[in-house]
């Protein structure tokens, strides 16, 4: 195994690709990153085209798509027959575009997202997400899995990236939430330690809705077997109100109830919560 870069993120997936008794050799632009790593058992390459030769699989950890350009495109570092892991952030243009890249340069290309940190390296909580040739993925599943709970998710290298923002999408609009709750009951005078515990119920009530709201997604019907949508933006107005009267912001309740009454506006009033998804596929709210 090979680890190029060497942040904290690339440490602790050196550090846990040695704990597992794989023997792994490392770079980093900065070499005194190294020198933990190395006093753990890692070899540490003087460059990087040898870090690269050292291994058949490659695991990439650098601050962007550029930085693997410049460190891995230079004329004296060979990629033929070796498989790239980049598990560095970035789009899902900016991964189909590197392997292409990898492609042109005879390497094998995984793509990755990292849903964890770094402490979390190296056990089951830490997901971590590939995308790209299935067989490229199952002949190193078994060094990847050390790593923590890896997941091949197809064929398309900009999965991870989608998957990875999509996963954010999900954390920022929970904590939002809870913020705007949090902010309303502060003026009652109750503590956000007071009002988290039932936040917590009702955010995992919710995420057990999922699989049957991406029934009604998956099939285009969207039955209002709870509740209709026109009644879901009567208690939008609702929040609207109570956070105005308060004093609390109310961008975020105001710009779902304007999702919510456009959706009401082409017909769909009768239907479920789900329906909205039309809107949030349209850019800018056309």
């Amino acid at each position: 195994m090979t680890v190029i870069g060497l942040g904290r993120m690339g440490q602790a997936l050196a550090g846990a690709l040695l704990k597992a008794g794989h023997p792994t050799t490392v770079w980093n632009r900065t070499a005194s990153k190294a020198d933990q790593l190395v006093a753990e058992g890692a070899l540490p390459a003087p460059a990087v085209g040898d870090a690269l030769k050292s291994s058949p699989l490659t695991i990439v950890c650098v601050t962007d798509y550029q930085a693997m350009y410049e460190l891995l495109g230079t004329s004296d570092v060979e990629l033929g027959g070796t498989t790239l892991v980049n598990l560095t952030s970035g789009t899902s243009a900016q991964a189909r575009e590197a392997a292409q890249w990898a492609e042109q340069h005879d390497a094998h290309y995984l793509d990755g997202a990292i849903m964890a940190v770094p402490s979390a390296i190296g056990t089951a909580d830490a997901v971590i997400l590939h995308s790209g040739p299935q067989a490229d993925f199952e002949a190193h599943k078994s060094t990847l899995d050390a790593l923590g709970t890896v997941t091949h998710l197809g064929a398309d290298h900009g999965l991870t990236s989608l998957y990875d923002v999509a996963g954010l999408a999900m954390m920022w609009s929970v904590l939002n939430a809870w913020l705007q709750g949090t902010a309303l009951l502060r003026t009652a005078g109750v503590d956000a330690a007071t009002y988290a515990p039932f936040a917590q119920q009702i955010a995992a009530g919710v995420a057990e809705w999922l699989p049957a709201c991406a029934e009604q997604i998956d099939s285009g019907s969207f039955p209002a077997e709870v509740s209709a949508l026109e009644t879901d933006a009567r208690a939008m107005a609702h929040l609207i109100e109570e956070s105005e009267a308060a004093g609390v912001n109310a961008e975020l309740p105001r710009l779902l109830k304007a999702m919510a009454d456009r959706s009401i506006a082409s017909g769909h009033g009768g239907e479920q919560y789900p329906v909205l998804i039309e809107e949030f596929g349209k850019p800018r709210g056309d």
